[in-house]
């Protein structure tokens, strides 16, 4: 008997309670190359970031998008083929070979 009005409290608890989301931060400024790949988020958004960082620095608030795909996929590539440094590292050698 107390059971039929305990279950349907507790089953609308249930479907009350927020669901449960995972939060992952990561500090851009020490992620490696290799756990770049491995990171189970999207590496857009790490290039997005960091996009963002580097354009503050230089006061542009203009940014290309075609060229911006572009480098985010050098640096996708330069880190997948061995390079062991971190992403931030990567990001600052294209940068000075782009100059």
């Amino acid at each position: 008997m107390k059971l039929n009005r305990i279950f349907p409290g507790l089953l609308l608890a249930l479907l009350t309670a927020p669901a449960a989301q995972a939060q992952v931060t990561v500090d851009l400024a020490k992620i490696t190359c290799k756990q770049l790949i491995l990171l189970k988020t999207n590496p857009d958004y790490v290039a997005l970031w960091l996009s963002g960082y580097y354009n503050a620095k230089r006061d542009n608030t203009v940014v290309d998008v075609q060229r911006f795909k572009d480098f985010a996929a050098k640096v996708k590539r330069e880190c997948l083929y061995g390079n062991q440094g971190t992403v931030m590292e990567t990001v600052e050698k294209l940068i000075g070979s782009a100059k």
